[in-house]
């Protein structure tokens, strides 16, 4: 029996932004969107065009820079969706048009209240309409757990008739059990057979999205829709890294099966994804969590060192985590060894990017004795997606005793100019950022605060994730990195801000352009 390859289909751009407090900008999306092509996912959904001007312009750029995957817009049953995702869309080399509609009788009859016929007309029209855009399409039955199988062979002769190639089965809310997804997915599978591709698309509200997917596989899905870290709303999605490494380190059962991963790049890929979103991976994570390798017992600890196959399955290796080369750099390495130990870590930058991430770790390594992987991984990541420089701190001067006022002077550069203040506030990060919002004239509500050190030591890089909305608008994240936390505190924030403007700015610009055609 040949083997048959699985498609991975990557959503962490789409659903994974979801996640609360994940949202990206542009520049972090393209770099998110290059790494999971070096991870050899087959399709990439790099947004949904329709949602925003920001996810338009985030999928048009992507399109442009990915080769290697298909890059995949969604778009609900309507023209207006569709139309958005075929021109964001436009430049790939490889594209494809996700549209979906529910199909179970609680969303038809309370959210869509549609009939059936009238779903399947919907369906039938986006499928068409889509097709005017590309050539390959898919569709998906929303909430396809709770649908009426019967229902579903009806729509699904209708699209594929219409020119749908892939058909998606998403158990919406997590619900179903394996043995469930897969006697639906085995039926499915065997109704559109030499017709279209069965895919899966399983949320983890039951802990149950990866053994929902494997279940899948092998009853007969040809594409599982996943993302990294398993990112998405409520409970997530399931896992990329653990679909992978099953069918991988499990092919005495998977061994029909195969993927295009390269699985070198999936730690990688789990630490570009934390760094930007600022979500960790809980530690005991399967795969890339922080103790996924760490063993602690004495018992397995005395394994371990007869033969590591005693109590370790996967090699660290196998995932591109190399656990014995971590300090690496010190500010006398030159630029050549720092651009030689980047490449192994995965990063393909741009000259400009090299030389304003090499002036930064001659910074740093003047600062911090020992230099591990993850903080060049974290000092790169945040160089490469970094929003353009509006605002730009110069420095930063505190002031706080146990019975005084907090309070902090804050230098600022401008169109080249320097605005300094002062002010105070409840504590010092409080300070800090009342006295950006005065010189910038923007009021932001800090909704989240998050630091954490990226690697070990007393002169650990601090890394601090905030959630800010300004002026009312959505909240937008900003990232900060630097061995002082404070100033760290105050990169992140007018991280954001500059986030914020970059995309107003877009915003403005797309309504201009939308008020024209009109």
């Amino acid at each position: 029996m040949s083997i048959e390859t699985i498609k991975i289909f990557d959503t962490t751009l789409r659903d994974g932004e979801q996640s609360p407090g994940a949202s990206m900008n542009t520049e972090e999306k393209i770099q998110i969107a290059a790494q999971l092509e070096r991870l050899g996912v087959d399709i990439i959904e790099a947004g949904f065009a329709a949602a925003s001007p920001g996810d338009f312009d985030a999928i048009d750029k992507i399109s442009q820079r990915v080769i290697n995957s298909t890059v995949c817009s969604l778009a609900r049953a309507i023209d207006s969706d569709v139309k958005a995702a075929g021109e964001a869309i436009a430049k790939a080399k490889m594209k494809r048009i996700h549209t979906f509609i529910a199909t179970s009788s609680i969303h038809m009859e309370h959210k869509l209240k549609m009939s059936p016929d009238e779903v399947i007309k919907r369906a039938v029209r986006a499928v068409e309409y889509a097709r005017t855009f590309v050539d390959d399409v898919e569709f998906s039955c929303e909430d396809a757990g709770r649908s009426d199988i019967g229902f579903m062979k009806e729509i699904s002769d209708a699209v594929i008739e219409a020119g749908a190639s892939t058909i998606n089965l998403p158990d919406t809310v997590g619900f179903r059990l394996p043995f469930e997804i897969g006697a639906m997915v085995k039926e499915m599978s065997e109704y559109t057979k030499g017709r279209a591709i069965i895919s899966v698309h399983n949320h983890n509200d039951l802990g149950l999205g990866v053994a929902n997917s494997l279940e899948a596989v092998v009853n007969g899905a040809r594409q599982v829709e996943c993302t990294i870290n398993g990112l998405g709303e409520r409970a997530g999605n399931a896992a990329l890294e653990e679909i992978v490494m099953a069918l991988k380190t499990r092919s005495d059962v998977f061994a029909d099966y195969k993927t295009n991963i390269n699985t070198k790049e999936i730690y990688p890929s789990s630490r570009l994804i934390a760094n930007i979103t600022g979500i960790e991976p809980q530690p005991n994570k399967a795969i890339v969590g922080k103790n996924a390798f760490a063993h602690e017992s004495g018992i397995h600890q005395d394994g371990m060192l007869k033969n590591k196959e005693t109590y370790e399955i996967i090699s660290p290796a196998d995932i591109g985590l190399d656990m014995d080369d971590t300090l690496v750099l010190g500010k006398h390495s030159g630029r050549a060894a720092f651009k030689d130990k980047l490449s192994k870590l995965g990063f393909i930058i741009s000259d400009e990017e090299l030389n304003a991430s090499f002036d930064r770790f001659k910074i740093l390594a003047d600062k911090k004795k020992d230099i591990y992987d993850d903080d060049l991984r974290a000092l790169v990541t945040s160089e490469m997606t970094m929003a353009p420089k509006i605002y730009e701190l110069i420095s930063l001067q505190l002031m706080d005793c146990s019975n005084g006022v907090p309070s902090a002077a804050v230098s600022i550069r401008k169109d080249g100019k320097e605005i300094i203040d002062a002010g105070i506030g409840e504590g010092t990060i409080d300070a800090i950022f009342k006295t950006i919002d005065r010189i910038s004239g923007y009021e932001g509500q800090l909704l989240d605060y998050k630091v954490k050190s990226v690697s070990e030591g007393k002169d650990a890089l601090a890394n601090v994730t905030v959630k800010v909305s300004f002026n009312g608008e959505p909240a937008i994240i900003g990232h900060g990195l630097n061995i002082d936390t404070m100033l760290a505190s105050a990169r992140a924030y007018i991280g954001a801000l500059n986030s914020y403007l970059s995309m107003e700015g877009k915003l403005k610009s797309r309504h201009s352009d939308s008020s024209k055609t009109i």
